[in-house]
């Protein structure tokens, strides 16, 4: 008998050869048809609400984790609201999302089992750190109002301390900042930031302390809830400020600390809000106290200034001045008023002068030698030398008398023309 692959090199093709789909699409068919539905027990982690209202989350315990999804109909029939480390018992059929070729549990229905094992972990250590009083608001100190050096024990490079740096920039803090740097997330986290805290005891550098990171999940934010942790924050000396996660976030170290922050960010607002305040108060002082003295000054100026006119004209010099003033003032006055007079006379000699040439005989012969002048040129030209020196030519009979019309002339009459320069006899023909 050949062997696999004696029968591969012979060319023997053997079974089919399948795609991707259609492996995964049998490899569907047999689950969904040989696991039959049932009930499945576990804590919800990753949970995710898409818009679309279907939710997606996982199921886990201490061995495995699978997924899940509750579409949007079922969703919305369940009673209980699932959320992050909550123990629940879901019933639901297992299925393949074939373009991933990962099986999930269809889940039809929810049922609450209680609190996750991290959350009953989280209470009761809650409950047992607050009978010791570690949590009593009396043993909380008072936060120093404006602190010069701030020690801030997180990740060195997470966004928090990203954004704890920036709002105290753009507030104008000045003060100093010193990253601890320390996990805060994982095993040995919350022991690494319990050293951090022990080594900012011994620098003695720092007025307060920031302990914090961003959010996360429950997982995420464990290392703030572990003991040794807590324990450290209430034993530090130096004031601390817990800055976890986000708002509705809530770990064993905010109830220990002595002031807790919503996140990294509110913090940075806390430690610098007096700084602001009295900087604010600073600049209106220094506004008010600027147009308080730019006033006096000005007050004092115009004092000043009246005294050196009530001076100068006091003064002897200030006399001579006014009386030189005084003096140019009727001086001119003088002149204006000679000047006036002397233009009245001056008009009415012009206005006498007028009316006698107007009276004048001398006036009257000369108009009316005007009038004898006009009327010559005219007679000069209206007279018959005027017309001989524009070329014409007066005919004169035999004695004398010019001669007007054709008619008057008879054939070899004797006639004289006279020109403008002579006569000439002629005769007519």
């Amino acid at each position: 008998m050949r062997t696999r692959e004696e029968s591969l090199a012979a060319g023997d093709a053997g079974p089919e050869v399948e795609s991707v789909s259609a492996f995964t699409r049998r490899v569907k068919t047999v689950l969904e048809s040989g696991v039959r539905p049932g009930w499945v027990r576990g804590e919800v982690t990753n949970l995710r609400a898409q818009a679309s209202g279907h939710v997606y989350f996982a199921l886990k315990d201490a061995g495995a984790q699978l997924s899940a999804v509750l579409f949007r109909g079922d969703a919305a029939r369940q009673t209980v609201k699932l959320r992050e480390g909550v123990q629940v018992v879901v019933y639901g059929e297992v299925s393949v999302y074939e373009a991933r070729g990962q099986y999930q549990l269809i889940v039809r229905v929810v049922i609450e089992d209680g609190v996750g094992k991290l959350q009953r972990e989280f209470e009761a250590l809650k409950a047992r750190l607050a009978a010791e009083g570690l949590f009593a608001a009396e043993r909380k100190r008072a936060m120093p109002a404006m602190p010069a050096c701030v020690g801030f024990v997180t990740s060195p490079t997470g966004a928090a301390v990203q954004d704890f740096l920036r709002i105290l920039r753009r507030r104008g803090w000045r003060g100093r900042v010193v990253v601890l740097p320390a996990k805060v997330q994982g095993e040995g986290a919350a022991a690494e930031m319990a050293a951090m805290l022990a080594l900012a005891q011994e620098l003695g550098i720092f007025d307060t302390i920031v302990i914090g990171r961003g959010g996360g999940s429950l997982e995420d934010l464990w290392a703030f809830n572990e003991e040794v942790l807590v324990r450290a924050v209430v034993a530090c000396a130096v004031p601390v400020i817990s800055a976890v996660g986000h708002e509705i976030d809530f770990t064993l170290c905010d109830f220990a600390a002595d002031v807790r922050a919503e996140t990294p960010s509110a913090a940075a607002e806390l430690i610098s809000s007096e700084f602001v305040a009295c900087a604010e108060r600073t600049e209106q002082a220094y506004e008010a106290m600027r147009t308080l003295l730019e006033s006096a000054v000005a007050r004092a100026g115009e004092r000043l200034d009246h005294a050196r006119s009530r001076l100068r004209l006091l003064s002897p010099g200030g006399q001579i001045e006014q009386g030189f003033l005084r003096l140019d003032d009727f001086s001119n006055r003088l002149g204006a008023a000679l000047r006036a007079a002397v233009q009245t006379h001056r008009q009415h000699l012009a206005d006498a002068r007028a009316r006698l040439a107007h009276a004048s005989p001398q006036t009257r012969v000369e108009q009316e030698s005007q009038r004898l002048l006009s009327l010559w040129k005219r007679l000069q030209a209206a007279s018959p030398a005027s017309v001989l020196h524009r070329g014409f030519v007066i005919m004169r009979d035999e004695a004398g008398t010019p001669v007007a019309r054709r008619d008057a002339v008879r054939a070899g009459q004797a006639l004289t023309a006279e020109f403008a320069d002579g006569t000439a006899k002629v005769r007519a023909d």
